[in-house]
């Protein structure tokens, strides 16, 4: 199994589009080297990136 992918099959196994995977690597600061991407960086970047958005959301006061 491979673990440096190309954008377009990290995308596969996302279910993303491509250009979404290059620019949450942009985003969440994952390299991209020679056209490949890490995916376990990857995936526990989104992760990471998802738990932080919803910990930002919960601290806002809601607005009534």
């Amino acid at each position: 199994m491979a673990i440096h992918l190309t954008p377009t099959e990290l995308a596969r196994e996302a279910g993303l589009e491509r250009r979404e995977v290059i620019s949450k690597c942009v985003e969440l600061g994952v390299p991209i080297f020679q056209g490949r991407i890490d995916k376990s960086l990857f995936m526990e970047s989104m992760r990471a990136g998802l738990g932080e958005r919803a910990l930002a959301t919960e601290a806002q006061p809601s607005r009534v």
